[in-house]
């Protein structure tokens, strides 16, 4: 049976209702919560962005069953791998092991804050591929020491540790990514119902790992107010990861997305409150081999109506999918 989880999208909600949003989800009878990790907002119009892991040491504080991970943190550019490991490990501590550590090879939007520029793919994957060794390494409790063509380490090592190791989850849109993904990862996540990832990742490594999706959805009674709000929000979705991971700024996210129009939203987004058109979205993942699949909800102030929208009608719908 699918896993169906709530995002909290740091991009859209205030850290405070990001807390309350996250206890009241696990109320509503979610799976799990995701937590998106950003500097940035992809629009100016979205209005936040928290830092998710000071959210994710409150929601580990507020809430009592459910599990939730980043989705995703990058550990090449804004952060460095060791403190990456530091605070997975304090995360997977805090939260009696419900954390999973979900991470991606990042965008550009938030990692050049730093001042480091940003690489090409290539760079970034051999970047990526080093950070996970690190991290992992890490986790096993001994002091390591690493001299990769990109990353250093003197001597580190973590003192609180989780009785097991936090699981790693790591972002994949293409060949190279999901086979870091079978080499290294506990799990597979991507945005995209794509099959071909999941088979790839299945076929070299990754057979009877979890795999992770995520699904935008506009709820709303009123399907033309669900239209306007997903366009408005979600536009810049369209792009597609090679584009978004390149583009730097809210404002050339939103010089792209005034070419797109409702319709090519609501293609990929359902918009109202008809829960076959939710269902239907949903099994184009589990039809593509996902295990999990994260709700994100578009609009900060129209999460409470969803979220009993989603206990009450929603989620029992969605149960009924293989």
């Amino acid at each position: 049976m699918v896993q169906i989880g709530y995002s909290l999208m740091c991009e859209q909600t205030p850290p405070k209702r990001l807390v309350e949003d996250a206890v009241a989800a696990e109320r509503a009878g979610f799976d799990y919560e995701t937590i998106s990790d950003h500097y940035f907002p992809w629009l100016e119009d979205m209005d936040h962005s928290p830092y998710a892991w000071s959210v994710l040491g409150a929601v580990a504080n507020a809430t009592e069953r459910i599990p939730f991970m980043t989705y995703v943190t990058c550990p090449i550019m804004r952060y460095h791998p060791a403190v990456v490991a530091q605070k997975a490990a304090t995360m997977g501590a805090l939260s009696d092991e419900r954390f999973t550590l979900g991470l991606g090879a990042g965008e550009h939007l938030n990692e050049h804050v730093v001042g480091r520029g940003w690489p090409p793919v290539n760079i970034r994957h051999e970047m990526f591929g080093e950070a996970i060794e690190i991290i992992q390494a890490l986790f096993g409790g001994e002091y390591v020491s690493y001299r990769g063509d990109h990353f250093t380490i003197d001597s580190a090592k973590l003192y609180d540790l989780p009785a097991e190791p936090v699981p790693v989850g790591i972002a994949a849109s293409g060949a190279q990514s999901v086979d870091l993904a079978a080499e290294y990862g506990d799990a597979l996540i991507a945005v995209q119902p794509d099959a071909d990832l999941v088979s790839r990742f299945h076929a070299t490594g990754g057979a009877g790992k979890p795999v992770y999706g995520q699904l935008a959805v506009s709820y709303d009674t009123d399907v033309q107010a669900a239209t306007e709000r997903a366009h408005r929000l979600w536009k810049w979705f369209s792009a597609g990861w090679k584009v978004l991971s390149e583009l730097p700024g809210p404002v050339n996210f939103e010089a792209y997305a005034q070419f797109v129009r409702p319709e090519d939203v609501t293609k990929n987004v359902p918009c109202g409150s008809d829960i076959d058109a939710v269902v239907r979205a949903v099994k184009e993942f589990t039809d593509a081999g996902f295990t999990h699949v994260a709700l994100v909800q578009i609009g900060a102030d129209h999460q409470r109506e969803f979220l009993a929208w989603a206990e009450k009608e929603l989620l029992p719908a969605l149960r009924d999918l293989n």
